[in-house]
C-alpha cells in the first residue's frame, strides 16, 4: 500500500506527461506481480465496486475523531474532496504496524467488507486506519469509493507498461483488451518480452483507433483528394467479430456487449469467417432510412441480454467504417485507401444482410463545399464529419494528423442560473459546479434543465464564485440556491424527453459557452422554446 500511495503521490503532484509515465514504469518495474497487477486493474478504469458507504465513512470518522458530523462536513465543503477530508481529520499520527499491501488490502479488507455489517465494517476501516499514515489513508479512501481517478489515460498506462516490458506499446494494447482478472500471472504476461508471433485470442478485439477534434478550418488540412469523408454517427463504437465460426461485439471501453445486440449477432454469421469490423451501432429507423435519437439507443445499452419479442421495439443497425481483419489476415498496417475499398466489395458481396451497412462515403469538391454540406447533419441525425487520410495504417490510440472529427456547433440556450456547488479537487471552495433553468409557460417559475460545470476560464470561475456567494438565498447540504439574476448561454449536444426532470426535456453534454451581460434574467428561453426543439430533433428528414 506505501508504494502505490507513493505512485499515487508522484502522478498526483505532475501535469507532464513524461513524468507520470517514468513513475508508472518505476512502479510496474519494482512492485510485486500480486500488486502491480491491481494498479494496472484500477488505473486502467476498471471497478472494484463502491464497498463502504461514504456516509458510514463520515460517521466512523466523526466517532474516532470526536469531531461532530456537521464539522466534517463543513471540512469537506471547504476541502472539496471526501477522501482527503477523512484521511486529515483522522486522529492516529503515526502508523502502529507496516501497511498491508496493495493485494491484501482490495483482497482481504475492501471486498470483503462489501458483504459484511456494518459493525464489521466498522472493524475493519478503523484497524486499517490505525495502520496507515495520512496520506496511505488518502488513497485507501480512494479506493473505498470505488471510483479511482488520478489523470492517467489509457494510452499513457499501455505506453508505461510497453517502456516496463521493452515490447511495443501495440502488443500491451492486445494483451490488456478484453475481460481479464487482476492476478500475478496476468501481471507476469503483460510483462513478457513479444515472441515472434503475439498469440491472441480468438474473440478479442483490436485496440480502437481514435480522431483527434478539428478546431482549424479544414482547409488546412491540405489537398482534399488525400481525405476520406464520411458522416459521423451518434452511437456507440463498436468492433464486430467472427472468428472461428463464433461472432462477439465489443465497445470502445473493453466491453463485451454481444448480449445486448442478439440481431447483429444473427446477422453477422452470414458474414465470411475470419473477419473484424469497425463501425458504430445506431438505433435505426429501417422506413424513414436514418438513425433513431441516441436516447432510443439507451434502452437497449442497459440490458445485458435482449430477449426476441425486444427487437422490433428498438431496432439497431452497425453502420462500419473500417476492416480490420479479412480472412484472417490482420489488415491493419495497410492504408486506410486499401482497407476501404475492401470494405466496400465486402458489403456490397453480402447486401442482402440489412442489420449491417457501411458509412457512405460524402463526396465534394472543395472544402467550402463540405463545409455548406456540414449543415445537414442535424437533419441526417449525425454529429458531423470524419476526416480519415486515406494513406494512413489503423493504430492503437489517437495518433495525431491522420484521422480528425468535424462536429456541428452545438444546439444552444440561455438559462439563469439558479444554484451551485463547489467543485473538488483543485477547485475544491470555489463554486464549480451550476444549475440551470429557463421559464415555464406561464413565465412565472424558473424550472431545472441542465447542470454544467465546463466551458469558463479560472478568471470567470473566480468570478463567478464571488457573485454565488454575494447572492446566495438558501442552502440545502452543500448546495447553494441563487437569486436568479445572472443568464448565461449553455451549449448542448442533444435534447431528449425525460419522465426524471420536472421539465419534461433532458440536455445532453451540457457546457457553458459564454456569459450573457446582454441579457436580463426575464429575457430567457423559455420551456416551450426547449419542446420546439425537441419537436424538430424528433421529426427531422
Amino acid at each position: 500500500m506505501r508504494r502505490f500511495a507513493a505512485l499515487y503521490a508522484r502522478l498526483d503532484g505532475s501535469n507532464r506527461t513524461s513524468e507520470k509515465l517514468e513513475a508508472l514504469r518505476d512502479y510496474f518495474v519494482s512492485a510485486p506481480p500480486e500488486d502491480a497487477i491491481w494498479a494496472v486493474y484500477i488505473l486502467s478504469g476498471r471497478k472494484i465496486g463502491r464497498t463502504i458507504n461514504s456516509r458510514q465513512l463520515r460517521q466512523w470518522a466523526a466517532e474516532v475523531s470526536g469531531f461532530p458530523e456537521w464539522m466534517l462536513q463543513e471540512c469537506h465543503n471547504l476541502v472539496g474532496d471526501l477522501s482527503e477530508t477523512l484521511s486529515l481529520l483522522i486522529p492516529f499520527a503515526s502508523p502502529i504496524d507496516i501497511a498491508p499491501p496493495l493485494h491484501e488490502m482490495i483482497e482481504s479488507r475492501l471486498l470483503p467488507a462489501g458483504k459484511l455489517l456494518a459493525d464489521k465494517q466498522r472493524e475493519i476501516i478503523v484497524q486499517t486506519w490505525r495502520e496507515l499514515s495520512a496520506e496511505e489513508r488518502f488513497v485507501f479512501h480512494k479506493l473505498t469509493s470505488g471510483n479511482f481517478r488520478v489523470g492517467v489515460s489509457r494510452q499513457s498506462l499501455i505506453l508505461a507498461l510497453a517502456a516496463a516490458a521493452q515490447v511495443e506499446p501495440s502488443v500491451i494494447a492486445n494483451r490488456l483488451s478484453g475481460n481479464w482478472s487482476p492476478e500475478p500471472a496476468m501481471m507476469r504476461r503483460l510483462l513478457t518480452p513479444a515472441g515472434p508471433e503475439e498469440p491472441r485470442s480468438s474473440s478479442l478485439p483490436y485496440p480502437f483507433m481514435l480522431a483527434h477534434a478539428l478546431h482549424e478550418p479544414p482547409d488546412t488540412l491540405g489537398a482534399l483528394e488525400e481525405w476520406n469523408i464520411e458522416w459521423k454517427w451518434d452511437g456507440i463504437r463498436s468492433q464486430l467479430i467472427r472468428r472461428e465460426g463464433k461472432v462477439a461485439i465489443w465497445s470502445r471501453g473493453d466491453e463485451l456487449i454481444s448480449g445486448a445486440f442478439p440481431e447483429l449477432i444473427q446477422a453477422a454469421a452470414l458474414l465470411p469467417d475470419g473477419m473484424v469490423l469497425d463501425g458504430e451501432i445506431v438505433a435505426w429507423d429501417e422506413a424513414a432510412g436514418h438513425p433513431q435519437p441516441f436516447a432510443a439507443l439507451q434502452r437497449r445499452l442497459n440490458r445485458k441480454n435482449v430477449e426476441l419479442s425486444f427487437w422490433p421495439d428498438v431496432p439497431v443497425k452497425l453502420i462500419a467504417f473500417d476492416l480490420l481483419e479479412l480472412d484472417s489476415r490482420d489488415l491493419r498496417a495497410d492504408t486506410f485507401a486499401v482497407r476501404r475499398q475492401l470494405l466496400d466489395n465486402l458489403i456490397r458481396t453480402h447486401s442482402s444482410v440489412p442489420e449491417i451497412g457501411i458509412s457512405a462515403n460524402l463526396h465534394v469538391k472543395s472544402w467550402d463545399e463540405l463545409l455548406l454540406r456540414m449543415e445537414e447533419s442535424r437533419a441526417r441525425r449525425v454529429e458531423g464529419v470524419m476526416l480519415k487520410h486515406r494513406d494512413s495504417p489503423y493504430r492503437a490510440g489517437r495518433p495525431t494528423g491522420l484521422w480528425w472529427k468535424l462536429k456541428v456547433q452545438p444546439y444552444t440556450v440561455d438559462a439563469v442560473l439558479i444554484a451551485a456547488q463547489s467543485g473538488s479537487g483543485k477547485r475544491a471552495g470555489l463554486f464549480t459546479d451550476y444549475t440551470f433553468g429557463v421559464w415555464n409557460d406561464a413565465h412565472t417559475e424558473l424550472l431545472p434543465v441542465a447542470k454544467a460545470y465546463s466551458g469558463l476560464t479560472d478568471q470567470e470561475i473566480v468570478e463567478m464564485d464571488r457573485f454565488v456567494r454575494r447572492h446566495t438565498t438558501g442552502r440545502y447540504g452543500p448546495v447553494h440556491a441563487v437569486e436568479p439574476v445572472r443568464v448565461l448561454e449553455l451549449g448542448f449536444e442533444a435534447i431528449q424527453r425525460s419522465t426524471r426532470h420536472k421539465s419534461g426535456v433532458a440536455l445532453r453534454f451540457p457546457r457553458i459557452l459564454r456569459l450573457r451581460v446582454d441579457k436580463k434574467p426575464d429575457e430567457a428561453d423559455t420551456l416551450q422554446s426547449l419542446r420546439q426543439l425537441l419537436a424538430g430533433s424528433e421529426g427531422a428528414i
